[in-house]
């Protein structure tokens, strides 16, 4: 047996043990008690993200018994009795030091041993899913791994010859298939409602450039992906949504981000439940937190890409919205299964995942193509009409090599006259207050409109994005000594703003598109 589908199997016995000793004990989730309520709408932890990461000393059914019995009586403190009976056991890794005499790429290099994570010890009631191999966490408040940042991350890691862990990190998340069933949104277990961008393919692809083997031998976890985001697809039938499938008839399929849950988020209780208020039934809100929750299955949480019509975070639809990139992601994914099964010898398979490639790939074109702005838009399936938005997701056609020369050229042209800034392309136009929206840019989204312009020969375009961005990325290093999750790209004295939480360091996708970057540039360099 390979040693790696024996460490595989080796760690979920010892999981399935561990989880087996607390089975009798546990007889609720922490997120049905009425502590957690109570811990998570008060001003105890300013992160909701903080309390959930915590890893409670008892089991949970007995915890709730204690508080309920002692949280009336005189003198009691509520965060003297979750600091009492919660503690924080993920504490590995060394601090991030600040440097800025260095040079930024060898700041990049070595942080690298920073924000490993070597193979999870198993604590009983703690919301981290165990993996079993070493793997690189983002940085700040991203302690576990995420799923669509590991791909950017992963390209840097292969810049510095990284390798071992890069082939580590794949190797998780094929135990988190095996294991699961997907991949989620993270190694946490209150994200087990939802995904996250499906990179997996691309990380295959990444590792097997040089050993084209390992399509095979990833095979059978990019079939059971596909077939996680294909539940539910019917090729007759009455047209409609189910789960992450949305039937539009005649044939067509396309996808969409959804979650299952219908509660606030665990790690943003919070902000959820009190975004909810004012609406006037449960059904309202319990919309409202699917339509929250699947955007963060989306990974741009969040943003006005995702708004209805009335505008602000409370109209947020993403149900009722099939993605241009997710679709993109899925077209890739189908080609990768092709080719995958070609190299096994399974000629029917491989036919099979070709032509749904190119099915995905003409309904692509017909759904998400805008010939008014020349761009390509997500579509609403509820109005059945592309969005207005104009967002940077609209140039991932041009990195799969879905468009054609003369829609690449119109895309270019948006792009270099309304997305490019002074530090880099901004994620959309509105200035919502939201993360994913103006004035920030982020990491993987100048990777995917720079390599879009590469593949079809828009050198000099793709240039200028490259040297801006860095530049921005080496300001603020030279500035802070550290390395952001995004950028204010329009106003290059500030670092950036928006969202749920304050502005993370590490950072692994920027590191990991900051090396990217550079060996593009000194390969243009060379080739010349």
């Amino acid at each position: 047996m390979k040693k790696w589908l024996f460490g595989t199997l080796l760690f979920l016995f010892i999981v399935g043990c561990k989880e087996a000793e607390t089975t009798t004990s546990k007889s609720l989730s922490l997120y049905e008690t009425e502590l957690f309520k109570d811990v998570q709408l008060s001003d105890i932890f300013e992160d909701s993200k903080t309390f959930v990461d915590l890893v409670p000393k008892k089991d949970i059914a007995t915890l709730e018994e204690e508080y309920l019995n002692n949280s009336n009586n005189q003198g009691f403190n509520l965060k003297n009795f979750v600091l009492e009976n919660f503690e924080d056991k993920y504490m590995e890794g060394h601090p991030i030091k600040t440097d800025t005499v260095g040079n930024m790429y060898d700041h990049i290099s070595h942080m690298w041993e920073n924000l490993k994570r070597s193979p999870d010890s198993v604590y009983p009631n703690s919301s981290r899913i165990a993996l079993p191999y070493n793997y690189i966490v983002p940085g700040g408040r991203f302690r576990e791994i995420y799923y669509w940042d590991s791909y950017f991350t992963m390209e840097g890691l292969l810049v510095d010859n990284e390798n071992e862990v890069a082939q580590s990190m794949v190797d998780n998340f094929a135990f988190l298939i095996d294991s699961i069933g997907f991949i989620p949104n993270g190694t946490r277990n209150y994200y087990k409602t939802r995904s996250q961008p499906p990179y997996f393919a691309l990380m295959v692809d990444a590792i097997a450039r040089t050993n084209e083997d390992l399509y095979v031998k990833y095979l059978p976890q990019m079939t059971a992906e596909y077939n996680y985001w294909m539940e539910g697809a019917q090729v007759g039938g009455r047209p409609g949504p189910v789960k992450r499938v949305v039937n539009l008839g005649e044939g067509r399929t396309l996808n969409r981000y959804w979650d299952s849950g219908n509660t606030p988020r665990p790690e943003s209780y919070k902000e959820d439940y009190l975004l909810a208020q004012n609406l006037s039934s449960d059904s309202l809100k319990q919309r409202l937190y699917k339509n929250l929750r699947s955007a963060a299955a989306s990974g741009w949480d969040f943003s006005s890409r995702w708004y209805g019509d009335k505008g602000g975070l409370e109209s947020t639809e993403t149900i009722s919205i099939l993605p241009v990139d997710l679709n993109c992601l899925l077209y890739f994914m189908e080609k990768t299964l092709a080719k995958a099964n070609g190299l096994k010898g399974d000629d029917k398979a491989q036919k099979h995942f070709s032509e749904l490639a190119e099915t995905r790939k003409t309904i692509i074109q017909d759904f998400f193509w805008n010939d008014t702005t020349g761009f390509y838009h997500d579509y609403n399936f509820e109005d059945k009409n592309i969005t207005p938005k104009l967002t940077l997701a609209g140039v991932t056609p041009l990195f799969f090599e879905i468009a054609t020369p003369e829609q690449a050229e119109q895309v270019k042209d948006m792009v270099m006259n309304t997305f490019l800034k002074a530090g880099g392309l901004v994620t959309t136009l509105d200035h919502s207050g939201q993360q994913w929206d103006a004035p920030n840019g982020w990491a993987p989204l100048q990777w995917l409109a720079v390599n879009g312009l590469l593949n079809y020969g828009y050198v000099e375009e793709a240039k200028i994005i490259m040297n801006r961005w860095l530049a921005l990325n080496e300001k603020v290093y030279a500035n802070t000594g550290k390395m952001m999750e995004k950028y204010n790209v329009e106003d290059l004295s500030l670092l950036s703003g928006g969202g749920e939480y304050p502005t993370q360091d590490g950072f692994g996708w920027t590191n990991g598109v900051a090396l990217g970057f550079k060996k593009i540039l000194e390969d243009l360099e060379r080739s010349n």
